[in-house]
């Protein structure tokens, strides 16, 4: 198996913990572990008892029923864990396609969404969304790229690194796409519950459709990404024991403190989720704000929920070089658009606290850089 080089990993790597600010996070605020153990009157005490030997395959049951909890028509047998998202995505193209198959991507997308797919030998097709277009999706496109091999089609919604949703009317299109062939959907739902308005949140994959897999994480919309804690849902059993036989060739099981404190968070996520869409919806006119000030250098569809936009930044120069500037000039990193394909733009993240600061040293550095 080859990979190509994870560009939006090897950027972050670079930045990450020397850049002051972090003005691409994709995550929301997080917390301390004393604070995520005051949700619960004896969970102090239940963590230092916790037994540090295996865990189980699936991941623990009270965990497992936590997690089924988020959905409508998933169980506890339904869910299996693993320690991120990423690992969710590596597993579920190395147990369901094979080198004959041909799957079909969404982009922009998180890398790994098409990489991985292309090193299980697979065909990969990409279904582009346009900033042109306002980033809406074709659906007549769609179909034409579903092939009599077609696997799988991985979506994302909220998107990264768009921050949108996917409209109901186009995600019922999907599915019923998939349906036609019982192709696999595969969808990317780590900032699902963050939507900034939640009565525009959309049923989750896994439920509406019996061959669709979803995958969630603790590090997006609860902000504890510190946890590596993700997991995959599903209620096709050949489709989810295909992942866990898979999952036993990679971490076998879970951190047991992982998965302590995961179900604890999310027993409590609504004092998560409600935290950080406090400071999203606080940071929202700030950086609308900002966008009018400088519209001359961004355009942007803005998001609608997660912690991220994907503005466009219009100017003569390369992104990159503009991004590699402005963290060495101001400790200020933002993420080139390059990571995504899409050279001429940026992802910008506002779910944390510090984000008006460090929009602040932008706009400083966008006018001490005005001649250029």
């Amino acid at each position: 198996m080859t990979l190509a080089p994870f560009r939006i990993e090897h950027y972050f790597a670079r930045h990450e913990f020397t850049a002051q600010f972090l003005l691409s996070s994709s995550d929301a605020e997080s917390r301390s572990l004393s604070e995520l153990l005051e949700f619960e009157p004896d969970a102090r005490e239940q963590m230092e008892a916790l037994w540090l030997g295996y865990t189980e395959v699936p991941g623990a049951p009270t965990l497992r029923k936590a997690i089924a909890g988020i959905y409508d028509r998933i169980a506890a047998d339904h869910v299996q864990v693993f320690s991120s998202a990423e690992e969710c995505i590596y597993v579920a193209y190395r147990a369901l396609v094979s080198p004959q198959d041909h799957v079909i991507v969404e982009a922009p997308h998180y890398e790994s969404a098409a990489e991985l797919a292309r090193a299980t030998g697979a065909t990969v097709s990409l279904w582009n969304r346009h900033f042109e277009d306002g980033w809406a999706h074709d659906l007549a496109t769609l179909r034409q790229l579903v092939r009599p091999n077609t696997r799988l089609i991985y979506i994302a919604t909220p998107s990264n690194p768009l921050g949108l949703l996917t409209p109901r009317g186009v995600l019922d299109n999907v599915l019923d796409t998939a349906r036609e062939k019982k192709v696999v959907v595969l969808c990317d739902e780590v900032y699902r519950e963050l939507e900034h308005d939640p009565a525009k949140r959309l049923p989750a994959v896994c439920d509406l459709y019996e061959h669709g897999v979803s995958i969630g994480s603790m590090s997006k919309s609860y902000g504890l990404a510190g946890l590596r804690l993700g997991w995959l849902t599903c209620r096709n059993e050949a489709l989810l024991e295909a992942c866990r036989n898979y999952k036993m060739y990679t971490t076998i099981c879970s951190s047991a403190p992982s998965e302590f404190l995961s179900a604890l968070a999310l027993r409590n996520r609504q004092i998560l989720l409600s935290r950080n869409l406090e400071i999203i919806r606080r940071n929202l006119p700030i950086l609308k704000a900002f966008f009018e000030r400088h519209s001359n250098l961004f355009d942007v569809v803005m998001a609608d929920a997660s912690p991220i936009c994907f503005p466009r930044l219009n100017i003569k120069g390369d992104v990159q070089e503009f991004c590699d500037r402005l963290v060495a000039e101001t400790s200020v990193m933002l993420l080139p658009g390059t990571v995504y394909d899409q050279p001429r733009h940026v992802r910008i993240g506002f779910g944390r606290a510090n984000m008006p600061t460090a929009l602040s040293k932008l706009e400083h550095f966008l006018s001490a850089n005005a001649h250029s």
